[in-house]
């Protein structure tokens, strides 16, 4: 169950609050949901079969991070679009849990970091009105 899967994760994850894109496998784009120094939750257009590996590229405030990971789960979650313009069939939308494989200690590095701007991001954001 989802709860299950939840409860055996060793690292909290932490939300993404705005719109950080990512390519999957070099070609699909995905949107990055949460993330933590072990794993990345994903939303994207084209399914992930659980247990497969992929390479998983996305910007970090110091530069982009190319990462290898496994699909542990995937799931449909229904129709939109999640990308502009995206890949996919009818729109339909995915949300799969990666865990990140054979990372060095700069990448650990790196994903540390962004998980304390992301952390220091959501603690500090307020709704912004246009002006």
């Amino acid at each position: 169950t989802m709860g299950a899967m939840l409860d055996r994760r060793r690292v909290a994850r932490v939300a993404v609050p705005w719109h950080l894109s990512a390519r999957v496998l070099d070609s699909y784009e995905a949107r990055i949901l949460d993330l933590s120094t072990a794993g990345v939750g994903i939303e994207h257009a084209v399914p992930l079969q659980p247990g497969t590996t992929c390479s998983l590229e996305f910007p970090l405030p110091f530069g982009s991070v190319h990462l290898a990971a496994r699909v542990v789960w995937s799931l449909l979650k229904g129709a939109g679009s999640v990308v502009e313009g995206g890949e996919g069939d009818r729109g339909l939308r995915y949300h799969s849990g990666l865990a990140f494989t054979e990372l060095t200690s700069e990448q650990q590095a790196a994903l540390a970091r962004a998980r304390e701007t992301l952390e220091a991001t959501g603690d500090a954001r307020a709704p912004r009105t246009p002006r």
